[in-house]
């Protein structure tokens, strides 16, 4: 009697270790070098096809930056974003970001304020401050470290 109670436990805790190993590991190019020259290249399922096709339309207005590039090399990040884009419906704005999402609110709930006011986190839009292999597409709370 005692060994299927045992088997639910393991079965939970192989449940919870392999959804924090949960890691976007695509991978374009284009996407890497272009969108990761000024900040962590955002894996594609933190917004829906939808937002990033908002985002590439808008290069030239890019959060108060120009991040034009030609046009040949726009037609393919954002087919790779587009073909690896999150489920959800992400921001309905004109300029969605990632962290007006549902899930990254509600992902952050717990963050206090004064942290994104810290010199090392400066934004939410800073994952690898926190994410210490954000860069790698790994976000799991294991590689999780608050800047003190």
């Amino acid at each position: 009697m005692r060994t299927i109670p045992l088997a639910l436990c393991l079965l939970w805790l192989a449940a919870a270790a392999f959804a924090d190993e949960a890691r976007f590991t695509a991978s374009n190019p284009a996407w890497k070098t272009e969108c990761g020259s000024c900040h962590v290249a955002y894996p594609p399922p933190l917004l829906p096809a939808r937002s990033w096709r908002t985002i590439m339309a808008r290069l030239d207005r890019h959060f108060g930056a120009d991040a034009s590039v030609d046009p040949q090399t726009a037609a393919q990040i954002e087919r790779f974003l587009v073909a690896n884009a999150g489920q959800g419906r992400g921001p309905s704005v004109a300029e969605p970001r990632i962290t007006e999402a549902a899930w990254f609110v509600r992902e952050h709930d717990a963050v206090p304020p004064a942290l994104w006011k810290r010199p090392q986190v400066k934004s939410p839009a800073n994952c690898g401050a926190c994410h210490t292999r954000a860069e790698l597409g790994d976000y799991s709370e294991r590689t999780l470290r608050m800047p003190r």
